[in-house]
């Protein structure tokens, strides 16, 4: 395969200047030693590191954080035209990725990632991702994501590889890559280091399984609306009473799945 072999893609540790375009941040150098890898296999190489270079992700790939790679999909596809899907086995709309070619990709791929880095498929009938998800995948070297397109992944991949099916909502995109990138700002925000203030972590939204509580700022008034007072009593306790008074009210109105699970590890 090695004629086959797309040229090395990575991001991480590069001097911000005010004219950086995205892609300025692969850079092809060695891989970093203690950096958290992020790996991801797709039709659209150039769309990362996208949003994912911005802000406080983009200012740790910078500093090293985490590294970005991308393993081209079109690189290992098959004949002249580098084809990478076929028509489904039974008949059927649509177009399905290869298994021979996906597996070439899926190899090359984990040749070079962390040992213990999940092999992640993004797919609408995955396993819901969600916020425990991304603090145990904060926990791992790495990750290794594959984008699906058109009808999906041939299931021999999926089974060969025993690839983890996540999904990010119960809706179809037309491709994994918005996913993966949702997917690695939840994980990679959680890093040592990344955030500049760690309780923030702590406190917002599926921290302790509620929806945060709402925020303010000053003014302290505005178009007739005031900051409640209790916030701006300097009585931590009373606040702290607020907030999780308000965030347990937040979650039974708009996510009462959320609050019967709450309910449950209280039991």
């Amino acid at each position: 395969m090695t004629d086959k072999s797309p040229p090395a893609r990575s991001h991480g540790r590069k001097t911000i200047r005010p004219t950086l375009k995205p892609r300025e941040l692969m850079d092809p150098e060695a891989e970093l030693a203690r950096a958290w890898r992020a790996q991801v296999i797709t039709l659209f190489p150039e769309a990362f590191p996208g949003t994912l270079g911005l802000s406080l992700t983009g200012k740790a790939l910078k500093d090293g954080l985490w590294q970005l790679n991308t393993v081209p999909l079109r690189a290992f596809g098959e004949g002249k035209h580098r084809n990478v899907d076929d028509t489904p086995a039974g008949g059927g709309a649509g177009m399905v990725l290869r298994p021979d070619v996906m597996g070439a990709a899926i190899e090359t791929a984990r040749a070079t990632q962390h040992a213990g880095a999940p092999l992640v498929y993004l797919s609408p009938r995955g396993r819901p991702f969600t916020q425990g998800m991304a603090r145990d995948l904060a926990t791992r070297p790495g990750i290794t994501l594959i984008c699906g397109r058109f009808e999906g992944l041939d299931q021999r991949v999926i089974d060969h590889f025993n690839i983890a099916e996540v999904s990010i909502g119960d809706y179809v995109l037309t491709g994994g890559e918005i996913a993966a990138q949702v997917m690695l700002d939840a994980i990679v925000r959680l890093l040592p280091g990344v955030l500049g203030n760690a309780e923030s972590a702590e406190e917002e939204s599926f921290s302790d399984g509620l929806l945060e509580h709402p925020q303010y700022t000053r003014p302290a008034e505005w178009q007739g609306r005031a900051i409640p007072p209790v916030l701006l009593s300097g009585n931590h306790g009373a606040v702290e009473t607020w907030r999780r008074a308000e965030s347990e009210k937040l979650t039974q109105e708009r996510r009462p799945d959320l609050w019967q699970a709450h309910l449950g590890t209280e039991d």
